[in-house]
């Protein structure tokens, strides 16, 4: 069963007690239970508007409860359905790295706005292609002869140069 229903249910019952003892002389509990401070007291000075104000609020009981619930959940940061409020909206998209000639024109492309020169790792991540796809495109590219490689002179790192770019 569902914890949020039993509690709803919990509150429903005592609002009902609490009514049930406004009829004893101590009128309004109920409401103040429910956040209702300022009728609370009235009902609680005056026996319950002179119990016709207590005698009505058995009807009126469900709909306090309600409105109690759904003050705290917006206190919360929640909505009344549960779901978090000020929230950004999540939008369900999947990205697929390019792949294929896809990959080779975006490696082309990293490279060029890099000079002509690209590395492995600068690949990965400019196109969000695996490392084997990147270093594979890169091989197909050099077997080819669209590309040569080098070492960077200074991290050493194996540079795939452009020539034509």
């Amino acid at each position: 069963m569902n914890p949020e229903n039993n509690q709803h249910k919990d509150r429903l019952l005592v609002s009902y007690i609490l009514c049930g003892v406004g009829f004893f002389g101590l009128g309004g509990l109920h409401r103040l239970y429910n956040g209702k401070i300022g009728t609370g007291l009235l009902w609680l000075c005056t026996f319950g508007l002179f119990y016709i104000g207590q005698a009505v609020d058995l009807l009126l009981v469900p709909g306090m409860v309600d409105e109690y619930e759904t003050n705290l959940k917006l206190k919360a940061g929640v909505s009344p359905f549960g779901v978090p409020l000020n929230q950004p909206a999540a939008i369900a998209t999947q990205v697929h790295p390019p792949t294929g000639n896809q990959l080779m024109i975006k490696l082309i492309e990293v490279a060029e706005s890099k000079g002509g020169y690209l590395t492995v790792t600068q690949g990965v991540k400019s196109t969000g292609a695996s490392f084997a796809e990147v270093e594979k495109a890169l091989k197909e590219m050099y077997k080819s002869g669209y590309v040569k490689i080098d070492n960077d002179p200074i991290t050493g790192a194996v540079t795939y140069h452009f020539h034509e770019l």
